[in-house]
């Protein structure tokens, strides 16, 4: 790993982590897998798949477990991936939600291995933040109603519209 990278997120999945891995390097620009280890052949159920899988998304470092069942993700954790534009999140929400994702509110989804994101725009953390808290407490009740967030939406709901 990157010596630079102090702290790398390790995502534990069942048995799918190379499926997983593929599926997020597809999504993200800048990706590639950095390196990868087989369990051994002899090794029961695992055998040959992947054991771990150190991985970048958008320059930042990831390692992908084949761990078996033990343990599920969780809300408790996500990804935040910050948009410039609803095109970027259009797109992004799309396909992580694409083959079983599930929606969720504000800005949250999980994806088809059950690993939960936040899609973000830029501009609801500019609008929420506003001093005037008219203005960003219309932005809040109106990013309450969504699940994918559209930014029109939330000007507008600033603007008084």
């Amino acid at each position: 790993m990157d010596a630079r990278q102090k702290i790398t997120p390790y995502l534990w999945f069942n048995d799918n982590a190379e499926e997983a891995v593929n599926f997020y390097l597809s999504i993200f620009a800048d990706s590639k897998i950095l390196n990868l280890s087989r369990y051994p052949d002899e090794v029961p159920d695992l055998g040959g798949k992947a054991m771990n899988i150190a991985f970048q998304l958008e320059g930042q470092k990831f390692i992908a477990l084949n761990g078996g069942p033990m343990f599920q993700f969780t809300e408790a954790i996500s990804l935040f991936v910050g948009c410039e534009t609803q095109e970027e999140v259009d797109e992004l929400w799309a396909k992580l939600t694409a083959d079983g994702g599930q929606e969720q509110p504000c800005a949250w989804l999980k994806d088809k291995f059950g690993l939960s994101w936040q899609i973000v725009p830029r501009q609801l953390g500019e609008l929420l933040s506003d001093p005037d808290p008219e203005k960003s407490q219309r932005v809040m009740q109106a990013m309450l109603q969504m699940s994918k967030i559209d930014i029109a939406t939330l000007q507008a709901a600033y603007d008084g519209v």
